[in-house]
């Protein structure tokens, strides 16, 4: 199932989000760039499990893995160890496809309370989700994107939640649901809550009562009930791998996604601007 929020004007009724789609360290990578040419976004899934095989054999991993790889070394639990190196691979080779570039290039790095970023690519917004066996991620050219994976099955109570994360106006429409509704509909406004306060970089410090969505749709609202954005920021909510909700917050702050990502180009942009700027200031004066 599939919500998308109302627009604004800009591309009403048309989907905003690109769907998730499963990838492995094989791929298939194109899609990441063919979403990011289209609407701006891309979100893929995988398992870490999948990536098992490149973290035991691949020889290259202590480059790739760069400033993770102390971290990597010194997580003792061996699951643990593997899904954390699973999830930075995902990262990079998502980056990677979207830049057209070798993963082992990307410098990845950690803004205050861990929000994944590329060092020298603010171009591209980056979210970072896992839960038990399943990672997302979420990249973004138009602005903030964030992503939020959960169990389908995760058991969420009206009763013991309502008061630390519904607005009253959501608390009045969970309440209207029939009981064995309830917990489906809380889950999705939970990851909902989550990718939205991610795109922030706020994370749990955001009180999830600041602010609400519709029990039937993604629209973002006031804790009155009332619209709170005028078509800058989409969301949606997937079912992946049968068992696992992921819900995606993007905003659009205007930019342009057609424009060519890769790194040679962006480095190539860069460059040029750079050496503008030297050459303009040590112009004699008009």
């Amino acid at each position: 199932m599939t919500y998308t929020a109302p627009t604004g004007g800009q591309q009403r009724g048309t989907e905003r989000i690109t769907p998730p789609f499963h990838v492995g360290p094989a791929g298939p990578w194109h899609p990441v760039r063919e979403g990011l040419a289209r609407q701006g976004n891309a979100v893929v899934h995988t398992t870490w499990g999948e990536w098992l095989p490149v973290a035991l054999t691949d020889p290259a991993l202590r480059p790739m893995l760069g400033r993770d790889w102390q971290r990597y070394r010194g997580t003792v639990d061996p699951a643990a160890r593997y899904r954390f190196v699973a999830s930075r691979l995902a990262v990079k080779y998502t980056a990677a496809a979207a830049l057209d570039a070798d993963p082992a290039e990307l410098d990845l790095s950690y803004k205050i309370g861990g929000r994944p970023y590329l060092r020298g690519f603010g171009q591209i917004d980056i979210s970072l989700s896992h839960t038990d066996d399943v990672i997302a991620v979420g990249v973004s050219l138009h602005g903030r994107i964030g992503v939020d994976a959960e169990p389908a099955d995760r058991h969420m109570s009206f009763d013991l939640l309502q008061g630390h994360m519904c607005t009253p106006a959501e608390r009045a429409e969970l309440a209207a649901l029939p009981a064995e509704e309830r917990g489906a509909a809380m889950l999705r406004l939970w990851t909902l809550k989550e990718a939205y306060t991610k795109a922030l970089g706020q994370g749990l410090r955001m009180g999830f009562t600041e602010f609400g969505f519709d029990v039937d749709g993604p629209e973002l609202l006031a804790p009155d009930g009332s619209r709170a954005a005028r078509g800058e920021w989409a969301f949606a909510t997937h079912r992946v791998l049968g068992r696992y909700l992921i819900s995606v917050a993007c905003h659009d702050s205007g930019l342009d996604p057609a424009r060519d990502t890769r790194v040679s180009t962006m480095l190539d942009a860069g460059f040029m601007a750079a050496v503008a700027e030297v050459l303009d200031a040590g112009s004699p004066p008009a």
